[in-house]
């Protein structure tokens, strides 16, 4: 039995793609345009989850990513906060 969870999904551009990301699974994918980033993390992600409920290691996989188990349910960490920070980085010019 399949029950729907909310991921925390970023999507970057990385010179002509974009990246579909989440931390909660270190997991990405990429596409031609967002929508196809999107479709592409979808189509990878349902296959990742596929693979490991049928090699039966989903509970141990998602721990090992920081999933909670609440009651029977698994959960994804909960992302508090979002920001930008700006840092100093090397200068090759």
């Amino acid at each position: 039995m399949k029950r729907a969870v909310s991921l925390p999904v970023f999507i970057i551009k990385e010179g002509k793609y974009f990246v579909a990301y989440t931390p909660a699974l270190d997991f990405a994918a990429t596409g031609d345009s967002i929508a196809g980033a999107k479709k592409s993390f979808s189509e990878a992600i349902n296959i990742f989850f596929d693979e490991i409920e049928e090699k039966g290691t989903l509970e141990e996989v998602l721990q090992e990513f920081g999933w909670q188990k609440i009651g029977s349910t698994l959960q994804p960490p909960e992302v508090v906060s979002q920001t930008e920070e700006t840092i100093k980085i090397p200068s090759y010019i």
